[in-house]
């Protein structure tokens, strides 16, 4: 892909490969997940080598996840700081899904929709990791009940999750020019003056 030089950096190689390691691990407990969910889904051990192999990694590869979850936590909770911007610009939220977003108020790194994604993610997340813990029978052993509980939780929150991940992977499809910034770290200047106006100056002191 040729790129101008003018374009603007978005995410540095190590941000980029952040985010993708979070992805990834995602994606693989989604899909062990969902097969301990439902006998429907159960086919999806496959793709873990069978039933056992699926359940010993799901739970490691969920630690894999949450410290690459909590590197990119640190890395951008300060940039998700909600503004009273961020309030007007959620408020006319309807405009922006229209398609109408050229009257939107001007948004920093990222939008309102963005940062609310990012700490309804991390509440998520944290859920996730606390029930794990309590599910994680091989490693632990808590009371019956709590178990139980654990489970109810960790299914409710990991739908939670998939949800938010899909609309998250749907956003960025459907804002052309978007996915380009996860691939190759840059974004075009007109891109950047369109979607976050603030941020734009911010970089080119225009």
């Amino acid at each position: 892909m040729i790129r101008d030089p003018k374009d603007l950096q978005r995410y540095t190689a190590s941000e980029r490969a952040n985010h993708w390691l979070v992805g990834i691990c995602f994606i693989l407990l989604a899909l062990s997940g969902l097969a301990f969910f439902h006998p429907a889904f159960y086919p999806l051990v496959q793709f873990f080598g069978g039933g056992p192999w699926a359940r010993i990694l799901h739970p490691f590869i969920g630690v894999l996840m949450v410290l690459a979850f909590v590197i990119m936590f640190f890395r951008f909770a300060g940039l998700n700081r909600m503004t009273a911007a961020d309030r007007a610009w959620l408020s006319r939220i309807g405009e922006m899904v229209d398609g109408n977003d050229h009257g939107m108020p001007e948004q920093g790194k990222y939008n309102g929709g963005q940062k609310l994604m990012f700490w309804l993610m991390t509440l998520s997340m944290i859920v996730l990791v606390i029930s794990g813990v309590l599910m994680w029978r091989s490693q632990f052993s808590f009371a019956v009940d709590v178990v139980r509980l654990a489970s109810l939780a960790h299914a409710l929150a990991a739908v939670v999750m998939i949800v938010l991940i899909i609309v998250h992977a749907y956003a960025a499809i459907w804002t052309k020019g978007t996915v380009r910034a996860m691939w190759y770290g840059t974004v075009t200047r007109a891109w950047a003056k369109q979607h976050h106006r603030a941020w734009y100056r911010q970089m080119t002191g225009k």
